[in-house]
């Protein structure tokens, strides 16, 4: 099990949908305690399985290399990480080469969170490149170049007047302006891997006996210069006793 002790924000108070808050333009990537567990496995999901955790059309490349950028800028002006030639040294200490040909798999093995690149094709953005080795019950190969309301099926409370909400915020977010939002939901799996097809519903869960709380840390930022939405997810997996400590 890859679980952190603490979350920094009260999963007690969820916001009505779709709960978007503003967010400090460097607090968007966050190191916690469970960061060293967590690379760990997105290293092996990137070896192992890359076609399920890696897509990226060919359309966003430049706004994938402009992530991969502004992700390095901000992790190279911590003191968390180091540079070291053409490789990064992450905080566990593991080196990291910088292969720009393949942006998102660096990207994955950079940081702890997920990013999905969406950009306006009509009306709607649409998931044209990611790295998600995190999915919570959906899958990345289904989900590719779909528009945003196709990838949030078969959400219920996912409906038309949400999706035009969402569809305006993702219209709307400036790159000096970040927003972020969060979920919270009881598990009794704490993989963190855990794809589901459309018609594979996860097995209802009672609140009040489940093991575990996943929480995604979700943050909605545009690329200055390919003008691309980033969608970023960090994921927690906390056991019910450090929640109710918490």
């Amino acid at each position: 099990m890859i679980l952190q002790h603490t979350i920094p924000y009260d999963v007690h108070a969820p916001r009505p949908l779709p709960g978007i808050a503003p967010l400090a333009a460097d607090d968007w990537l966050r190191v916690d305690d469970a960061f060293a567990e967590q690379m760990t496995e997105r290293e092996r999901l990137i070896a192992d399985r890359r076609a399920a955790v890696i897509a990226l059309d060919e359309s966003v490349r430049a706004a994938a290399e402009e992530l991969l950028d502004m992700v390095l800028a901000q992790v190279l002006g911590t003191t968390l990480y180091a540079r070291d030639g053409d490789a990064v040294i992450r905080p566990d200490g593991r080196r990291v080469e910088i292969d720009r040909d393949d942006p998102m798999a660096t990207l994955g093995r950079l940081v702890q969170e997920d990013f999905c690149i969406l950009d306006k094709r009509g009306d709607e953005h649409v998931l044209l490149g990611a790295v998600l080795c995190f999915p919570a019950s959906w899958s990345l190969d289904e989900k590719f170049r779909r528009p945003l309301i196709g990838i949030h099926i078969p959400v219920e409370s996912y409906d038309a007047n949400i999706a035009r909400r969402v569809q305006r915020l993702f219209d709307g977010v400036q790159p000096e302006r970040p927003l972020w939002r969060f979920n919270a939901l009881w598990y009794d799996d704490p993989a963190l891997h855990q794809p589901r097809r459309e018609g594979e519903r996860r097995d209802r869960v009672d609140p009040a006996g489940a093991a575990f709380l996943r929480s995604e840390m979700q943050t909605v930022r545009r690329l200055p210069q390919s003008r691309a939405v980033v969608f970023g997810i960090h994921t927690y997996v906390l056991a019910r006793a450090d929640v109710e400590q918490g």
